[in-house]
């Protein structure tokens, strides 16, 4: 029965991560003299009426494990998810750990593998809390329950007058701990399915750690330096690798190799060209050495004569322009949205806005580059490194080593930072396929530039808006169309649903404009950039689609709020009237529209809305839902910057923002994602991005591409709105407020109006030579 009767453990299906479930199996909770276990029942089989024979039946059990105690009242949670800074396996812990009435301080995390037992396995899309808050909360009270009433045997008393709280079951004036338990319980008890929904979980007022104050679990490791990255991953006999990549991402093929250079170096082992089955990485040469710094010295000595792809003379511009091109194709995509009327509403209207917006490519540039180590075992291929999604990327690692998925193994380490980098987990592939051909464990590790050249960037974007008035000043109908490269179509197709046309979509590269504002007649398109999807790998980066939809979407409310003469914040709210679609809906969106008025309210109180602003400085506003519909944080920002008019320097002076994330599990851990994700999106909007040219990343090194510096970083004031609602993410929407902040300000501050982000100096300067630095009309301050 594997360990299972030394500890106890909680077993849960963690089944589509989307759609979190303990439905599909029952739990069996056993103990036998010294051990206690909770695991689930397979669901094709029927609950032994023998519980003894249940026990001892290995048959029975599906160690789809969620959590154990051991004899010493250690409650360890197993983690299924990625951590990268964003302390997740606390939130995770603190859900599951409020239920069962478990000590804090007697928590511990253990980041699992990528065994099938854990089901889908993907960290993104801030879903982490939302799809987990249940299927914790319910085995965490199963697993009280059980304890309550083995302890209460043990106390000789009725479970009725038990309860438990701090690892400890109370009766009176008797106690026995969790541990007590553990050590002496003998016990049997089942659940079906239909029970485990029948529990009930505690009301928001009887919750004693979610919401409350607690130290992150994964600092203490981080802070002395136990912790252990994917970059410190050893193995007996391993050899070290840094790649030569090729002139392209696609197509690229070696004609030769001279490595007679690189020979000279010491520890230098030799170089090879890998052979790709699953064409991740094609033209890859790979150069080995017996340590990192020979691998290095002796990559640059090593010469590659490639034959480029059919992409190696593609721009950013190139880029851009075959975006617009689909766009005024007109018939083209996926209608996401697709109201009637929406036509004749355009040809009726008083007053049309109509504007175009774009983005750069973005890279990740996360503090620790990617790196694998890979070797094969008896059989069994380990692949150490920290990933995000190991779902997507094992079918992948089968098809290169031609081997099934369950003869790969992937070992969980912390992520020196993800980002959506590390959702693509193709840095797996030729380190696998270097170690199949030197027949040894080998650790491959990029360089700084070479991450860069190998990332999956954000696709840069281009989107058109249109918005029409009717003669009374009322918004009759609105047109998004929005084309850039899809990293869904790209990785993972099947999670494409389709469109009301029929045509399939990126849901990750168009959410955001699906939006909550009551607009009339409403249109939007979502177009692949075929030529992005062609030259690069598209990726995800923190906010993904919205990233882009929102930085157009809130700039274009603003644009058309001034074209009709109206306040930007009166204007928003009169479009957040939260009926029909925009009501809201259960759990997850109650209250609908009405609760982005209501963070939009709060955020203008605290800014101080409408004040006079002196020269040159203004105040812009943004809202928007953070990423999903379905999943809905609502963020309000409003950006104060000043802007200097001689060197087109803006300067953000502080920000404003007012979460509405439903119940807030960890507050320390939201407020660092949030504090995070307002600095990710001011570093994109003012300082961040690159450009394609010939078919590569421009920049691939931190002297010329520049995030935002700490000398950069402004005020902030963040502030989360009360609730008991469903918890939504945190990770990534508050990125998605603040580039729209920021350009709106912008244009409060001197009057014009940027449609591009980055926003550069160059590009201030030149819009106030266009209009001779006109007067701003002042509106939000």
């Amino acid at each position: 029965m594997f360990k299972l009767m030394k500890h106890l453990r909680i077993g849960g299906d963690v089944g589509d991560t989307r759609l979190p479930s303990l439905g599909r199996r029952g739990f069996l909770i056993s103990a036998v003299g010294t051990g206690f276990s909770l695991t689930f029942l397979r669901a094709d089989q029927s609950f032994a009426e023998d519980s003894s024979t249940a026990i001892s039946a290995t048959a029975v059990f599906d160690p789809s494990i969620w959590f154990e105690i051991n004899r010493e009242g250690i409650v360890t949670v197993n983690i299924a998810k990625a951590e990268m800074g964003q302390h997740v396996g606390t939130a995770l812990a603190r859900i599951l750990a409020d239920e069962l009435e478990a000590r804090w301080g007697d928590v511990r995390l253990n980041y699992v593998n990528s065994d099938p037992k854990w089901g889908t396995m993907v960290t993104g899309g801030s879903w982490s809390v939302w799809q987990s808050f249940d299927a914790l909360s319910r085995a965490g009270a199963a697993g009280r329950i059980a304890l309550i009433e083995e302890g209460a045997k043990l106390l000789g008393v009725d479970p009725i007058h038990c309860v438990a709280r701090d690892s400890i079951v109370r009766a009176a004036n008797k106690t026995i701990s969790y541990a007590e338990i553990v050590g002496h319980g003998n016990l049997v008890r089942q659940y079906t399915p239909e029970q485990l929904k029948a529990l009930t979980l505690k009301s928001p007022d009887q919750r004693r750690l979610i919401g409350n104050a607690a130290a992150a679990l994964d600092i203490p490791s981080k802070t002395d330096g136990s912790a252990i990255y994917g970059i410190d991953a050893m193995a007996v006999g391993m050899v070290y690798a840094r790649p030569l990549i090729p002139p392209t991402r696609y197509g690229s093929k070696v004609i030769s190799i001279d490595d007679s250079l690189a020979r000279n170096v010491k520890g230098y082992i030799k170089s090879i060209e890998l052979i790709d089955p699953s064409d991740t990485v094609p033209g890859w040469v790979m150069v080995f050495a017996d340590s990192f710094a020979g691998a290095i010295r002796a990559a640059d000595l090593v010469k590659v004569n490639w034959a480029a792809g059919s992409r190696a003379n593609v721009s950013e511009r190139n880029i851009l322009d075959h975006g617009t091109n689909l766009i005024n194709e007109q018939y083209g995509g996926s209608l996401v949205v697709a109201d009637d009327g929406v036509a004749l509403a355009f040809s009726n209207a008083k007053l049309i806005v109509d504007h175009t917006y774009t983005t750069s490519t973005v890279l990740h540039f996360q503090l620790e580059p990617v790196n694998a180590l890979a070797l094969e075992q008896n059989g069994v291929w380990h692949i150490h490194t920290g990933n995000q999604w190991q779902s997507l990327i094992l079918p992948v690692l089968a098809k290169a080593l031609q081997v099934s998925e369950d003869k790969i193994l992937m070992h969980t380490y912390l992520l020196g930072g993800g980002f959506g980098r590390r959702l693509n987990g193709d840095y797996a592939i030729p380190a696998a396929l270097a170690a199949k051909a030197l027949g040894r464990p080998v650790k491959m590790v990029c360089t700084r530039a070479d991450d860069a050249r190998f990332d999956s960037p954000r696709s840069p974007s281009v989107q058109r808006l249109r918005l029409a008035f009717d003669q009374q000043n009322k918004v009759i109908a609105m047109q998004h169309d929005a084309c850039a490269g899809w990293p869904t179509q790209v990785m993972i197709p099947s999670f494409m649903p389709k469109g009301k046309n029929g045509v399939p979509y990126d849901p990750f590269s168009i959410s955001g404009a699906d939006h909550w504002y009551s607009v009339g007649a409403h249109q939007v398109r979502a177009l692949s950039n075929d030529l992005a999807n062609n030259t690069f790998r598209p990726g995800w980066l923190r906010s993904v689609g919205p990233g882009w939809t929102n930085w157009a979407l809130e700039s274009f409310i603003d644009e058309a709020a001034i074209s009709a003469k109206l306040d930007p914040l009166a204007f928003r709210l009169s479009l957040l009237d939260a009926t029909g679609i925009n009501a809201g809906s259960v759990p997850n969106a109650v209250g609908g529209a009405s609760r982005m008025a209501n963070v939009l309210q709060r955020v203008a109180a605290n800014a101080g809305w409408g004040n006079v602003m002196p020269a040159d400085t203004g105040m812009g506003i943004a809202s928007t839902f953070g990423q999903e519909r379905d999943m809905p944080t609502w963020s309000a920002c409003i950006a104060k910057v000043k802007v200097d008019r001689l060197t087109g320097l803006v300067s953000v002076e502080k920000i404003f923002l007012v979460i509405d994330a439903g119940t807030i599990i960890h507050p320390d851990g939201a407020l660092a994602q949030a504090e995070g994700a307002v600095l990710w999106g001011l570093s994109m909007a003012l300082h961040e991005g690159t450009q394609f040219e010939h078919g590569q990343v421009r920049d691939t090194n931190l002297n010329t591409y520049t995030p935002l510096r700490m000398a950069d970083v402004p005020e902030l004031e963040i502030e989360f709105v009360t609730s008991t609602e469903a918890a939504t993410g945190m990770g990534e929407p508050p990125t998605t407020v603040v580039g729209p902040a920021i350009g709106n300000a912008i244009f409060a501050a001197i009057g014009v109006r940027l449609r591009h982000i980055p926003i550069r100096p160059e590009e201030v300067l030149k819009a106030l030579g266009k209009i001779q630095a006109a007067p701003s009309e002042k509106l939000g301050g």
